[in-house]
């Protein structure tokens, strides 16, 4: 039974804390945040205003890190030169150097490290990669992934809202689509961009030119109440791959589709993506890394820097 702790109980941390509760072989035994009220709600578990005290009271195994951004590096530093494998959340950092000072405290300390990059483990996500590993409908031609949404005022402290802390909509909310498409197809160059950045919002397209076909994106924060969107669009040579308005379609020539979305009833024979939750899917498989030892390959530190640099130039 290895024991968990969670630093940072504000809004990613209600899709990891359930995911641990649920695990038979993980015991969360404490919580982390210097707002006692965000921990109120669970009182079976022990409550932490400091992170050195918990570190130094607690028997850990695996810390999760859901603190703002610029916290991240320092905090799993931290942990790790105690022996503590880490889990946490994206990005790794708003600065490339990190990258190496995070896998080099690992290395020297014998523990397993990763990024919670979450499409990397999102059906719909998966499911695509797999089509363009396969070639199943031919050659990719074109694509475009959009990721839009109202701005965060209501993150603590404003951090989100503060460029220094959270590097803005190319750091907190692109990152997701851009660090897909590295680990999918590669690291692409920039063929165009747009940007216009406001104090209360902040909106940008991208063209991504990756030799064979290009990718045009979309992210933003913007200032009225638009509702989070986040859907993609993939071409190729046989068919149309898509992710939009919360279904997953396949369309074929002569006006055939495959509804993925879709619930299977019975043994119909349809094809139905797994009903997955992807934040518990990233967590089971770091956790059996650490439990068997195995490296995490699924996520690199050569494609966070990929990832990483592009953000620095948006």
């Amino acid at each position: 039974m290895l024991k968990v702790a969670v630093v940072g109980v504000g809004g990613i941390s209600g899709a990891h804390i359930p995911v641990w509760e649920e695990m038979e072989d993980a015991e969360l035994i404490a919580l982390c945040d210097i707002r006692p009220e965000q921990m109120e709600k669970y009182e079976n578990i022990k409550h932490y205003t400091d992170f050195e005290e918990m570190l130094n009271n607690e028997e850990i195994d695996i810390l999760d890190i859901c603190l703002p951004t610029f916290l991240h590096a320092d905090y799993a530093v931290k942990a790790m030169e105690r022996g503590i494998n880490v889990i946490c959340e994206k990005p790794i950092s708003l600065n490339e150097e990190d990258i190496d000072r995070v896998y080099s405290t690992a290395e020297k300390n014998n523990v397993k490290f990763m990024v919670a990059q979450v499409l990397r483990f999102w059906p719909e996500y998966e499911l695509l990669k797999e089509i363009y590993d396969t070639k199943k409908y031919g050659k990719l031609l074109s694509g475009t992934m959009t990721r839009l949404g109202c701005y965060p005022r209501w993150s603590w402290d404003g951090w989100m809202m503060d460029e220094k802390r959270s590097g803005l909509v190319p750091f907190d909310l692109h990152i997701h689509d851009l660090d897909f498409m590295v680990y999918a197809f590669g690291i692409p160059e920039i063929k165009y961009q747009y940007r216009s950045k406001l104090p209360d919002q902040d909106f940008f397209t991208v063209n991504y030119d990756f030799g064979d076909f290009s990718i045009n994106t979309e992210a933003s924060w913007y200032a009225t109440c638009y509702p989070f969107t986040a859907q993609f669009r993939f071409q190729f040579e046989d068919a149309i791959v898509a992710n939009e308005n919360g279904k997953m379609i396949i369309y074929l020539r002569d006006d055939e589709k495959i509804d993925l979305s879709e619930e299977a009833e019975g043994d119909t024979g349809n094809i139905n993506l797994p009903k997955s939750n992807a934040y518990a899917n990233e967590i089971h498989y770091f956790f059996d890394c650490v439990v068997n030892d195995k490296p995490v390959e699924k996520i690199n530190p050569e494609e966070l820097r990929g990832v990483l640099k592009i953000l620095k130039s948006l």
